[in-house]
């Protein structure tokens, strides 16, 4: 497939998220517009306590409307190393810490500029009480792995890379 070239990009909207428009010449001379949310890079970590369960944040999303459970993460702070911000969000949001791994990276979706870089954290311990974002209100909670597996597979979880990443290298699921 012939490479498309991109002609211009300007900002159309900067709010909660940053939203570009792109131009492009297709192969075949086109013009094509696609509007992209301009996001930076973010973590994403499945902590997994000693006794098996993964600790989870349960937190209201304006997408859906509603609360959703999900895996604790968040964005990588200027100047800031993916695995320190893996073990800040997990602190903040959580109050846990736990033995940090890189799993890799993942792209957010086809219209976003972020990277996703994704960690498993073992022999998680709570260490304080959660320190969220003025923004957000979670609740934690563990859920035994088992129910994590029916939750990963139920398409509620906005995650659903890490999870699936972070269990491979568990050796939970084969590869």
């Amino acid at each position: 497939m012939q490479p498309w070239q991109k002609l211009s990009e300007k900002n159309v909207y900067n709010g909660f998220r940053k939203v570009v428009r792109k131009i492009f010449r297709a192969p075949d001379g086109r013009e094509v517009s696609f509007d992209i949310y301009q996001d930076g890079a973010a973590v994403c970590i499945l902590p997994i306590t000693s006794n098996g369960n993964v600790v989870m944040a349960k937190q209201f999303r304006p997408g859906p409307e509603r609360c959703v459970i999900e895996l604790p993460g968040g964005g990588i702070e200027s100047g800031e190393l993916p695995e320190t911000a893996a073990a800040r969000e997990l602190l903040e949001e959580t109050g846990y810490v736990g033995e940090l791994a890189f799993v890799g990276t993942s792209l957010h979706s086809a219209y976003s500029t972020l990277i996703r870089y994704n960690f498993v954290a073992t022999n998680c311990t709570r260490i304080q009480n959660p320190t969220p974002d003025e923004n957000e209100c979670i609740d934690v909670c563990e859920l035994p792995l088992d129910d994590f597996l029916v939750h990963l597979r139920s398409g509620q979880l906005t995650d659903v890379t890490t999870g699936y990443l972070g269990l491979v290298h568990l050796g939970v699921l084969k590869q």
